[in-house]
């Protein structure tokens, strides 16, 4: 359809359907988007368990992104799971011709503690993709592992923020999740200031998958021509109600609500 705003997502394959990519072409679908997807990784798991990650030649991932941009160029493009050193460096080379923003969700671990970025890969990730990344959206263990900080309340999410854009990304988004209290904090380092995204916090455990569809959603609306701080306050409001009304699946961390109702644009 003439106009239809189109994003990618350059990331690993979950079968449950949770997380990673199929997460992500969820939820452009839900917001309007067209999604198109460039596979990295394919990794065997369920809501209880991660059973395995096998890494796809980087090679095979640079074609893919050269081949999808070729044709059908996005909107907005977003990271999740990159795998291993090599990866990184196709996608950061790749990502010297983008002429569109490009979300970086630093994916380290999986919901189950499995290791989804091999150690190596940071120092490449660091030097290599967050100097491309229009925005960088690490939760408290990510910004605490990439910054190299003790990241654990509100000032020292604000510090992380700032190490991670002298670093070179260009806005930064550290996503407090993992917070003590009540209030699930989010805070934005936009051009130079900061924004804050509180909401109340969801007991609940099916938050699978949360971080890769927030980054979505954020990659979504930027592709439909939201500002950044606009584009992560929507998005935010939406993963909160996607928490809240999950569909109960799985036997242990089970799936957001990828059907979740939009939120209202507050401009």
């Amino acid at each position: 359809m003439p106009g239809l705003p189109v994003a990618l997502t350059i990331a690993g394959s979950d079968p449950s359907g949770g997380a990673g990519l199929q997460a992500d072409l969820k939820v452009f679908h839900q917001f309007g988007v067209y999604g198109e997807a460039v596979v990295t990784l394919a990794t065997v798991q369920n809501t209880r368990k991660v059973l395995g990650v096998h890494c796809l030649p980087p090679e095979l991932v640079f074609a893919q992104i050269a081949a999808v941009i070729e044709d059908i160029p996005p909107c907005a493009a977003k990271t999740g799971a990159l795998g291993n050193r090599e990866i990184v460096e196709a996608v950061a080379g790749a990502a010297r011709a983008f002429l569109f923003p490009l979300v970086v969700d630093p994916v380290l671990i999986s919901k189950h503690g499995a290791p989804l970025l091999e150690d190596d890969a940071r120092q490449a990730l660091v030097r290599l993709l967050l100097p491309r990344a229009f925005l960088v959206t690490p939760n408290l263990p990510e910004a605490a592992a990439l910054s190299s900080l003790n990241v654990a309340d509100p000032a020292s999410m604000r510090e992380a923020a700032r190490v991670l854009a002298g670093m070179g990304a260009r806005n930064v988004l550290v996503k407090g999740g993992h917070l003590a209290g009540e209030t699930a904090l989010d805070i934005l380092y936009c051009d130079g200031s900061f924004h804050e995204f509180p909401s109340p916090r969801v007991n609940t455990v099916h938050t699978h998958g949360t971080g890769c569809s927030y980054s979505a959603a954020i990659t979504a609306l930027l592709a439909r021509g939201s500002a950044l701080p606009e584009a992560v306050g929507l998005a935010k409001d939406w993963i909160t109600r996607a928490i809240s009304t999950n569909p109960g699946l799985g036997g242990g961390s089970g799936p957001i609500n990828h059907h979740a109702e939009l939120p209202h644009s507050k401009a």
